[in-house]
């Protein structure tokens, strides 16, 4: 039966009893020479030394790939993706590697003089959907550049996908910008049936255009209480985790500079590249693919 003991098993079970017994007395027992066990302990331990380098090669390339936005959680997760399952040597090796997230906390700049009027509230903070283009959320967020000062993003999220399915760039704050983000994401979307579109009471929104744009289209809108942002809680959060991520991490010198790095990470990171624990860890593109597949 001997022929069926490896070097390794036997190094392995020496290993496991060197405290107990004299690792010389160990090797005459299993009849294995010194030499050879200390040689295969050598290679074990070159093995476990190259599987460290090659998971630390993969962190650090996941870390990379998100720009440096990825914790730990994130790239375990990644990495798990990649046939690593080993939680707890992957989290060690985070802090031995001394990887984490570049994301901080940023003041929000800006204030609101519009007199808010109480409009229906049909979510009623009812973020749960069955499938894609039942609930859509949108809002609006600042984004300052060196040359033409503050310009403004409008964004359309699916709340079933966490997709941004929508969104606009201007350097004014008008009705005319979130019609177009509702527009973007329509015509993105294509939904086949009715569905309801939350947002805040700013001016933007309540305007007879905006609507009127909205009605064209047969969807529902429902607002926000007046003081209440836990009600658009989902793309508040999408615009925080930009500035997070993307946009205090650099200056923009114009608008034009501003809206191209907007358009990378909203179309090449977040919706597609971009993994989500809420969503499975899957990313946006991935969640929509996955239901237009079945229809």
């Amino acid at each position: 039966m001997r022929e069926k003991v490896s070097k390794t098993e036997l190094a392995a079970t020496i290993e496991k009893y060197k405290d107990q017994h004299p690792i010389q007395a160990l090797c005459e027992v299993l009849d294995i020479p010194r030499s050879t066990y200390y040689q295969s302990l050598h290679e074990t331990e070159s093995n476990r030394d190259r599987e460290n380098k090659e998971l630390t090669k993969e962190m650090i390339e996941i870390h990379t790939d998100s720009k440096k936005r990825y914790g730990a959680p994130k790239i375990h997760m990644e990495l798990e993706k990649r046939i690593f399952r080993e939680s707890k040597k992957s989290s060690k090796a985070n802090e031995k590697v001394g990887i984490r997230s570049i994301i901080q906390r940023k003041y929000r700049p800006y204030t609101s003089q519009h007199q808010v009027t109480e409009q229906g509230n049909l979510l009623n903070r009812d973020f749960t959907t069955t499938t894609i283009n039942e609930k859509w959320v949108g809002d609006i967020t600042y984004i300052h550049t060196i040359k033409d000062g503050w310009c403004y993003l409008a964004s359309v999220m699916d709340l079933h996908s966490k997709k941004i399915i929508g969104y606009a760039f201007s350097k004014t704050m008008t009705t005319d910008l979130v019609i177009k983000a509702l527009n973007h994401a329509y015509e993105t979307q294509s939904p086949k049936k009715e569905l309801i579109f939350h947002s805040d009471l700013g001016s933007q929104y309540t305007s007879e255009e905006f609507a009127e744009s909205i009605r064209s289209k047969g969807i529902k809108h429902s607002f926000s209480r007046k003081g209440c942002p836990y009600d658009n809680a989902c793309i508040e959060s999408f615009h925080a985790i930009l500035k997070k991520e993307e946009v205090h991490q650099v200056k923009y010198l114009n608008y034009q500079s501003a809206n191209m790095a907007l358009f990378q990470y909203i179309e090449g990171w977040y919706n597609r590249k971009r993994i989500h624990g809420s969503i499975g860890y899957r990313t946006p593109q991935e969640v929509e693919d996955s239901i237009r597949a079945c229809a």
